[in-house]
């Protein structure tokens, strides 16, 4: 399984578990793509990806991840690279 991080809003977010880690995804009704991962965190643990709203252009992007990072841990896990 991946764990899947959906971020949307400044204090919205969703963590889900799915099978594959496609490019685009439709979830509640929105497109959704994937900005990082699938990765899996440093330690062990399930594989990490982060999606976003599709139309979010990349400092949109990084300004949700960074708002987010601070009240959701898959966010704060470290990666080798």
């Amino acid at each position: 399984m991946i764990e899947i991080v959906l971020l949307w809003g400044p204090n919205n977010h969703a963590v889900e578990h799915w099978e594959e880690a496609p490019e685009l995804a439709s979830w509640n009704g929105a497109l959704f793509s994937r900005r990082a991962g699938p990765r899996p965190p440093r330690g062990g643990g399930e594989p990490v990806a982060v999606y976003a709203p599709d139309e979010l252009m990349e400092e949109e992007f990084q300004d949700l991840f960074d708002a987010l990072q601070p009240e959701v841990p898959q966010l704060r896990l470290k990666f080798d690279s």
